[in-house]
């Protein structure tokens, strides 16, 4: 089905500026097709390019959480590097090949009461456009951005993150209490949810409580209102409510791209022979390894197994899985590791490309084992229904049971013996965070946007900073990326007040959800 629907979403890409010009000119004689072939081609570009996955999501995310190691000096945010074409890619595209399409879809809807169900659902997926992007920058355009083809608008100004999250909850508040089950929906065009209402509302819902508990460090309030707001509105009820895009390892239109980028850019097996440019970092296999994850042989494996690109029989297997340290080059490795050879880094794991990684793994935009883990620290608040405990052991259990998403299938026992052998710990109240947001960031394992996200608000998991020699924040993990440097010449008025407004375009200014 997704073949099919970017096909015709690339037709209409490769075209986009003759139809959008006719579009313009008539609004009226938009048709369906049109509009839902648009819709899907935002879904799909939201899941992102092999550009901005790469540099973005992998790059400084991925290796800013410790997820990702490597040697390699392009990897900016193992080592807390200034690169500006890898810092300046999700700004980019995003507001590029995401942007520019869901502001299209809301300007083609919101005046039409038959395309309700169509307008709202798109103010869902803009609210979490916005907040990805807000997420990873801080101040940011919003009201006045992707207007440059329907207002002729190219500077947009840059608006206040606070202003963005009030703007965001309304907006999924709104939008989720206004679809409508009776109306007409994106159909199979829905890449997501293929037209199903009662799953869009649970996912602005859920949404909700994401962005609610955002705020926890900058308005404890405000953050109470939103998620006490989301838990009554209803959220995910199990792992069929997940917000997906599915793939097919057919071409790489379909193919899931931070897989596929791992594939054919960083472990290149036919030349590299195990010795890839990026490996999993010692911080998150240890973690796995040491608590006898039950995850660890869908998350790991030697791909090459050894320097003469030979796979051994054991290649997933637990015991042989060793992450490599974050923050190290192919010199500096050997102060650290004295035997360090050659050969060396073929001993160590890349992230699974038959499983978690895989060419037709989905795209995970929000789980339900991360919303059962926020709930788990609504309880731990206050702000929430039922116990913690209860809820911490559900969104484990769902992050287990996820795998059967990759082909992959974790049984009842062994999710059984892990939380036996790991339960809830209600010592004190950073005891539960830290075992709630621990899992938390291993769910997200390559949606390293919102590990990163998250870690920035809680802390959790405890990581301990690299400091390479000359990075640019004195040995801390950065708190953003900083901004296009194209912005403070193409936009620069709006540039400069948004830098006087939320501090130096640096790696380490806190944005303003994240106070310290």
């Amino acid at each position: 089905m997704l073949t099919g629907m970017l096909t015709a979403a690339t037709m209409l890409a490769t075209s986009c500026d003759k139809g959008f010009e006719e579009m313009n000119k008539n609004p009226n004689a938009l048709t369906d097709p049109v509009l839902e072939n648009l819709f899907t081609y935002n879904l799909v570009k939201t899941a992102g390019t092999g550009y901005e996955n790469h540099r973005a999501n992998l790059i400084y995310c991925g290796a800013m959480v410790q997820h990702f190691a490597s040697l390699n000096t392009y990897w900016s945010g193992d080592k807390y590097l200034s690169n500006v074409e890898y810092y300046s890619a999700y700004f980019d595209t995003g507001y590029q090949n995401q942007v520019k399409e869901i502001e299209q879809i809301i300007s083609l809807t919101k005046d039409n009461t038959a395309l309700s169900n169509k307008y709202n659902v798109a103010r869902i997926w803009r609210a979490y456009i916005y907040s990805r992007m807000t997420d990873l920058y801080g101040d940011i355009p919003y009201s006045e951005a992707g207007k440059g083809y329907l207002s002729n608008l190219y500077a947009p100004k840059y608006d206040k993150q606070a202003d963005i999250y009030a703007d965001l909850l309304k907006e999924l508040e709104q939008a989720g209490g206004a679809l409508d089950a009776t109306k007409a929906t994106y159909g199979t065009a829905d890449a997501v949810y293929g037209g199903d209402v009662a799953k869009w509302k649970r996912f602005a819902n859920s949404l909700m409580l994401r962005l609610g508990m955002r705020l926890t460090k900058v308005d404890a309030s405000a953050a109470q209102t939103w998620v006490r707001k989301a838990i009554s509105g209803g959220v995910m009820q199990s792992n069929d409510d997940i917000a997906k895009i599915n793939h097919q390892d057919t071409n790489d239109n379909n193919r899931n791209l931070d897989g596929n980028t791992l594939r054919t850019q960083e472990y290149d097996a036919a030349n590299l022979k195990g010795k890839a440019n990026s490996k999993l970092s010692k911080t998150f296999v240890d973690f796995l390894k040491n608590n006898n994850d039950p995850r660890l042989p869908y998350f790991a494996t030697l791909w090459q197994g050894n320097a003469d690109a030979t796979q051994l029989a054991t290649a997933s297997a637990p015991a042989v899985q060793k992450g490599l340290p974050n923050g190290y080059d192919n010199t500096t490795i050997k102060n650290l590791i004295t035997t360090w050879n050659d050969n060396s880094l073929a001993e160590y794991s890349e992230a699974n490309l038959n499983y978690v990684a895989s060419n037709a793994a989905p795209t995970l935009f929000q789980t339900y084992a991360e919303v059962e883990l926020l709930l788990a620290e609504a309880a731990l608040r206050g702000w929430g229904d039922g116990q913690a405990a209860t809820h911490y052991n559900k969104g484990v259990t769902a992050a287990m049971k996820m795998f059967s998403l990759y082909g992959a299938t974790i049984s009842d026992a062994a999710i059984t013996a892990y939380l036996t052998a790991h339960p809830y710990n209600a010592t004190t109240t950073n005891t539960q965070m830290e075992q709630i947001h621990t899992q938390y960031w291993a769910v997200n394992f390559l949606n390293s946007y919102e590990a990163y996200a998250n870690w920035r608000r809680t802390g959790y998991p405890a990581l301990t900073p690299t400091n390479y020699p000359g990075n640019e924040t004195g040995g801390v993990i950065p708190r953003r990326l900083k901004y296009p440097q194209s912005e403070s010449s193409k936009n620069a008025a709006n540039y400069n007040a948004a830098v006087a407004q939320q501090g130096a375009d640096l790696f380490t200014t806190r944005m303003w959800w994240d106070k310290q």
